[in-house]
């Protein structure tokens, strides 16, 4: 029997009224499209801790994730992140042992560092099919892009010091 995928979805912003913001939702809605085209269905981790307003990220995913159908036997919330970095080291504890493949659901921008982090961490992670990264202007992109430069390698290099004190 092929071995079950984990979809790790990494968080984004919760508005004031509760409700995804709209990166929050294709994050959610890319790591879905793909996962009901996988035998045997996959396990979902959504990612995100509580930030500046209403539910942890992690549990307006698990709702998004539920109300697409999917079991909520197949997902398993990480409501501590804070960060990237914190969302990784945290699912990677979760998946400990996990012999299936491993897939990030993220936005385009995005993407790079988190494979990375989980590479760095021992996941030989893909990525999940995003699509189209919605409907922000040119300068709100490049901005989002341009934030990854120095992120990637401040993480990459806090993620090699974890693991080389053990952790």
């Amino acid at each position: 029997m092929k071995p079950q995928t984990a979809i790790i979805i990494f968080g984004a912003a919760v508005r004031p009224d509760n409700t995804p913001s709209p990166t929050l939702r294709r994050r959610v809605e890319a790591a879905a499209r793909h996962g009901e085209a996988l035998v045997p269905p996959p396990i979902y981790l959504p990612t995100g801790g509580r930030g500046r307003h209403g539910d942890a990220e992690s549990t307006i995913m698990a709702r998004l994730l539920r109300q697409a159908g999917v079991p909520a036997a197949r997902i398993r919330e990480e409501p501590t992140g804070t960060d990237t970095l914190s969302s990784v080291r945290a699912a990677v504890a979760m998946l400990r042992g996990h012999p299936g493949p491993v897939l990030a659901a993220t936005s385009r921008y995005h993407l790079p560092r988190c494979l990375l982090l989980l590479r760095l961490a021992g996941l030989p992670a893909q990525s999940v099919p995003i699509g189209a990264s919605g409907t922000p202007g040119w300068a709100q992109r490049w901005w989002w892009r341009l934030r990854e430069v120095p992120a990637l390698p401040y993480d990459a290099a806090l993620m090699l010091w974890h693991r080389a004190r053990g952790g």
